[in-house]
């Protein structure tokens, strides 16, 4: 499938309507809020033990909680603190997950490794340093050209020395937490960082020759509208990042405390962040962005647009990534592993991550053995989502089912997809049309068995549009 034949998005406003309903966003499946508490360290470990001789290439994701100031739109796990002092604290403890999980992972390659958080840059350089000597020290970093090493940045808390150190890691790719330019926007959300900071920022990493730069932006801030919006993406484009993240703000005050300091009268109303959507999806393909799904929108050449023309494109907890590495291993407080047919997560309570890897054990609390019927749909949700299609011989094939006989009672459902445009169907094919794109979410909620049991447990997830 040609990425040239995806060049324009199709705004059906009546479909739109239709299908805007509350979904995951698909960075795994079965989704995190399945993960139970009788998956740990002894279940991780009795898998990992015959996994232990792999030399095939591995994912490492490290989880830096703390930030210094609060942004009131965050969901993230997170510790806002200025006592640098919990940095040290910190790294003392991951050291020790590192060499836990070094002694089952030592030999795989590291072709992907991403930092995030909070904010990981408030690590000192110093500390920063010391985290990747540890790392170096019990996995096997890659220093190939082709390894994609990331690591997320706010403007607000790095200079030029901080990006020298970057480059000297071995870090070749930085994600830039942008969410709006509009200083009446930014005032009301806490986080306050003027372009040209991020001007200054940039010509920082392009003097430093990383391979890629990504932005992430929000809508459905209080105080946008098009109007504020379309300034913004003049200067994102402009700036001229390699990628874009463009989430929809999910305002659930009732989950994330921070956010009751937002005043929901002066958010955007669901008509106004409709056309912020598509002002925003119309912008960037014009500006020669390609939309590949799912919040995500990337220059022609790079690495994602490439991967999903050649079928390597994959999505993990972090969104789309190309497929370097199938497992995927979570270090710090609330991180998340992807490992053979296992899912398990990290506790997200510090003093009970502390607990765990002083008593030796990794401080994993719940997870998600797959069974082979988790296995199908996910294979068969991940397809869609960045392939934009289903090769049903391939998964009739590969799991020694017939795919109407399996599915026969999404018949009806996908019938209406295909009805209202939005994708293809065929005796060979499930095709994710222009239109469908849009709702990708929705197409890949078909296919989620848990959705129609209650709501997977009652979760709330965010709006899809």
């Amino acid at each position: 499938m040609s990425i040239e034949n995806h060049a324009a998005i199709h705004w059906d406003h009546a479909l739109i309507k239709k299908y805007d309903v509350s979904g995951p966003r698909y960075t795994s499946y079965p989704t995190a809020n399945l993960f139970h508490d009788d998956f740990a360290h002894e279940q991780y470990m009795q898998v990992a033990t015959n996994e232990k001789s792999s030399i095939a290439p591995i994912s490492l994701y490290i989880h830096i909680p703390f930030c210094e100031n609060i942004c009131y739109y965050c969901a993230c796990n997170k510790v806002v603190t200025r006592d640098k002092s919990k940095a040290r604290e910190y790294l003392e403890h991951l050291k020790k997950e590192i060499a836990l999980r070094g002694e089952i992972h030592a030999n795989r390659p590291v072709t992907q490794l991403h930092f995030g958080g909070g904010t990981p840059t408030f690590l000192s350089t110093s500390e920063l340093t010391e985290l990747m000597v540890s790392l170096g020290r019990h996995f096997n970093l890659s220093t190939a050209d082709s390894r994609e090493y990331s690591i997320e940045l706010d403007p607000r808390t790095v200079d030029d020395e901080y990006i020298s150190l970057l480059k000297g890691l071995g870090f070749n790719r930085v994600s830039l937490g942008i969410q709006d330019f509009h200083p009446p926007v930014q005032k009301a959300i806490n986080r306050e960082q003027s372009v040209d900071m991020v001007q200054d920022l940039l010509k920082s990493i392009r003097q430093y020759r990383f391979d890629s730069i990504s932005f992430d932006l929000i809508y459905g801030l209080p105080h946008q509208s098009v109007a504020s919006f379309t300034q913004t993406l003049a200067t994102v484009i402009a700036l001229n990042p390699d990628r874009l993240s463009v989430y929809n703000y999910a305002h659930l005050p009732e989950r994330f405390k921070t956010q009751r300091s937002i005043d929901r009268l002066t958010l955007p109303t669901g008509q106004e962040k409709l056309a912020i959507m598509e002002h925003i999806g119309n912008t960037l393909t014009d500006a020669g962005y390609e939309y590949i799904g799912m919040d995500h929108f990337v220059k022609p050449d790079d690495e994602l647009a490439k991967a999903r023309f050649n079928g390597r494109l994959q999505r993990n907890f972090q969104g789309y990534s190309t497929c370097l590495a199938t497992d995927l291993i979570g270090l710090g407080s609330s991180s998340i592993t992807s490992f053979s047919d296992t899912y398990s997560q990290n506790s997200k309570d510090l003093t009970e991550y502390y607990r765990l890897v002083n008593s030796g054990k990794l401080p994993i609390v719940k997870g998600y053995p797959l069974t082979v019927k988790n296995t199908l749909h996910r294979e068969i949700i991940m397809s869609l989502a960045c392939r934009l299609a289903l090769n049903i011989q391939d998964i009739e094939l590969l799991f020694s089912i017939k795919f109407d006989e399996e599915f026969n009672y999404l018949m009806p459902r996908l019938s209406e997809f295909e009805e209202d445009g939005l994708i293809e169907l065929s005796d060979a094919l499930i095709t994710v049309t222009d239109t469908g794109r849009l709702m990708l979410r929705q197409i890949c909620m078909v296919f989620d068995e848990y959705l129609s049991k209650n709501n997977a447990g009652g979760t709330k997830f965010s709006k899809a549009m």
